[in-house]
């Protein structure tokens, strides 16, 4: 009966609401029509009072490091369409900012990513995959946004010292050279710069920095700082005046959507500017919905920048699977489509930098949020969560408990808004398959007759977004290739003429640095080879082993025999390796596990458990110098290992009862030149 006494445009309305929740498989229209009576939190959106901040848009991170390393292996089409889930606008994720790694040689999270600057005297800005990637994402996106930021450093910058500000103006010339580089070579304009990766920042150097990109023509870079806490860096601004007109974003990792009085004092944009960094799953998607909204909400932050743009490296390393999206298997062409990336674009695909926020903006009663942002010229997007705490934790930081359970929220839309006749909605709801959709286009809600208001029933763990905009599109393509494991018989002769990547392909770097490296002298069939490349330490950012290493194939590797030609440039004191079931990388390199087949050019071989060489299995003396080339073999079968020289019995038999699976990997005894050619590795599990 009640539902004859509504007007037409009611139940237009009715019709509208019962399809978002009806979606869902969870209301009828007599639930909803007394939602429309039921008492509840009603919350206005208002723009006569002026409007709120200026939208700076949603990013991902590729570095810190090496994240997008198996990326760039993928076959095509599948490489294409992950970029465009990425950065197509109205697709998928469709950023609006990709933050990059600086390479700096050093290990800084997940492997390390070339300088391009390993000596003083030594550029190539065609090193690594960056350059890559940001040229990619401006094909798709040519307004996105890009960042500049080092982690590590080159050695040479320090002068002996693991400190980046030995000599202010050496550091600044480094980092202005990249940006420059950047548009000279890739025709790449890079928007902001930032100092130094969640380490310390040093005020004078941020001047120096702000003077020589001035001078450089280069006023229009921005610069971020300081990538760690909102408390030192702010503090310091409120003092120094020539800092505080030098920096234009405070950029804080991790805040917990929590901003400090001082850096609000500023006067500056603040920005989440690395965050996230969650496994990807739905409780990661969670986590990542509940930030969007509450970064601006409880911090004022008008960015959000998650750590990391793409899971695309061997999956054991640290912090596996942390992307927005997972692409690890370029051998097989499988990626997934994770939900952090339809989370994204229920703010993504409806908002642009330029976008203003609105004042009215807040907390439900009952648990979740709401913003909304206009582009001034009467569009409005609305973006709701009520994700629950169980279902969005990030890994960091402590998330106090909160409560979200059932509520009806009206909406009414005043000032410039109050004519809008017809909302589009899109709807997430994360969880059970049963239950769960991700990005679904809704019907339109109509407002002609209903003096700009409109409820919703909304439950734990959804998003809506409701938008005057009507290019929303939720991207697809064929489903990818199937998983597959990493082949178990793999050779790279490394005989590429023009490398595409400096890099060969499935190699990830932990320490130092292996490219590929041509021998003009050698006509042989060493001619093409990878090298390492670095003789100094980087200025590191995380504990960098001792020794260079590069791992390769599949973590679950029991039973294997690799075999490698090597050649030790370094004499009387160079040495080199091959190594099976590595079972460490990352930030953990240092204490890697694993049988470890060495020899030096002081005449000596060695087999150790370890990347460090405390564990001692075998030792002995052999025929071995510098300049000259070796075939290395190493088996191990069960609970043994032997090894042969130039396919020469050197040992046997060793007990090696720990650890039981891990990577190959090849790499030098320090930060010295070294090459290796004819990989080839037989492998079971």
């Amino acid at each position: 009966m009640a539902e004859m006494l509504l007007p037409a445009s009611q139940q237009r309305r009715v019709k509208a609401m019962t399809a978002a929740a009806g979606s869902a498989g969870r209301a009828a229209v007599s639930l909803l029509l007394c939602a429309l009576l039921a008492p509840g939190g009603t919350y206005v959106l208002d723009d006569s009072d002026g409007l709120g901040r200026e939208f700076d848009g949603i990013g991902g991170v590729s570095g810190g490091g090496a994240t997008s390393r198996l990326l760039v292996n993928y076959p095509e089409p599948y490489r294409s369409q992950i970029l465009d889930y990425l950065f197509k606008p109205n697709f998928g994720a469709s950023l609006h900012i990709l933050k990059v790694e600086i390479g700096g040689d050093g290990q800084t999270t997940d492997g390390t990513e070339p300088s391009h600057m390993h000596y003083a005297l030594d550029e190539n800005y065609f090193r690594g995959y960056e350059w890559w990637l940001m040229k990619e994402a401006k094909k798709r996106n040519p307004n996105i946004t890009l960042i500049g930021l080092p982690w590590s450093f080159p050695g040479w910058l320090g002068k002996g010292f693991n400190w980046p500000y030995v000599n202010l103006q050496l550091t600044a010339y480094y980092v202005v050279t990249w940006i420059v580089g950047a548009k000279r070579y890739h025709d790449l304009d890079i928007d902001y710069i930032g100092i130094w990766n969640e380490r310390s920042y040093n005020v004078n150097y941020i001047k120096v920095l702000r003077k020589m990109l001035n001078y450089q023509g280069l006023q229009q870079v921005k610069i971020i700082a300081s990538d760690s806490l909102w408390e030192s860096i702010s503090a310091s601004m409120l003092l120094d005046a020539e800092l505080l007109k030098a920096i234009d974003v405070i950029g804080a990792h991790y805040p917990g959507t929590h901003t400090v009085k001082d850096a609000k004092l500023t006067g500056k944009k603040l920005w989440s500017s690395e965050d996230f960094s969650t496994f990807n799953s739905d409780t990661g998607a969670g986590c990542w919905g509940r930030i969007l909204n509450q970064n601006y909400i409880n911090g004022y932050m008008t960015s959000t920048i998650a750590w990391n743009l793409v899971a695309s490296y061997y999956e054991q390393l640290p912090y596996g699977r942390c992307g927005l999206m997972t692409a690890q298997e370029p051998w097989s062409g499988h990626y997934v489509v994770e939900s952090p990336v339809w989370v994204s674009a229920h703010t993504t695909q409806f908002t642009q930098p330029g976008w203003y926020y609105l004042k009215t903006v807040g907390h439900l009663e009952k648990g979740g949020s709401y913003v909304a942002l206009t582009d001034g010229l009467g569009n409005l997007t609305i973006i709701i969560e009520t994700m629950s705490h169980k279902h969005s934790k990030c890994i960091r930081p402590f998330l106090p408990y909160f409560n979200v359970s059932q509520q009806f929220a009206t909406f009414i839309l005043k000032g410039s808004f109050s004519e809008i006749p017809e909302l589009q909605v899109w709807y997430t709801k994360l969880g059970k398959s049963s239950e769960r959709f991700l990005f679904k286009q809704l019907d339109s809600l109509w407002l002609l007759d209903s003096n700009g208001s409109f409820t919703l029933e909304l439950q734990e763990d959804e998003l809506f977004t409701l938008t005057t905009l009507t290019t929303g599109r939720k991207g697809s393509y064929p489903p990818p290739p199937k998983s597959q494991p990493f082949p178990s018989t793999y050779k790279d002769d490394f005989d590429v003429d023009y490398p595409f990547f400096s890099e060969a392909p499935n190699f990830a770097d932990q320490t130092g640095v292996f490219e590929y490296f041509t021998n003009i002298e050698d006509p042989g069939e060493h001619r093409f080879t990878l090298r390492q490349v670095l003789n100094q330490r980087p200025i590191t950012w995380a504990a960098d082993a001792s020794n260079t290493i590069t791992i390769i194939g599949d973590y679950n590797w029991t039973n294997l025999t690799i075999k490698c030609d090597v050649y030790i440039e370094t004499p009387d004191t160079g040495g080199v390796f091959i190594a099976g079931r590595v079972n460490k990388g990352g930030i953990l390199i240092r204490s890697a596990r694993g049988i470890f087949f060495w020899i030096f050019a002081n005449g000596s071989y060695r087999v150790t458990g370890d990347l460090a060489g405390w564990i001692i299995y075998a030792l002995g003396h052999v025929e071995v110098t510098a300049k000259k080339w070796y075939t290395l073999t190493l088996t191990i079968r069960g609970g043994f290992a032997s090894g042969m020289l130039n396919d020469k019995s050197l040992w046997t038999d060793i007990p090696v009862n720990f650890p039981k699976n891990g990577w190959a990997a090849i790499g030098t005894h320090s930060f010295e030149f070294a090459q290796f050619d004819n990989f080839h590795v037989e492998a079971t599990c």
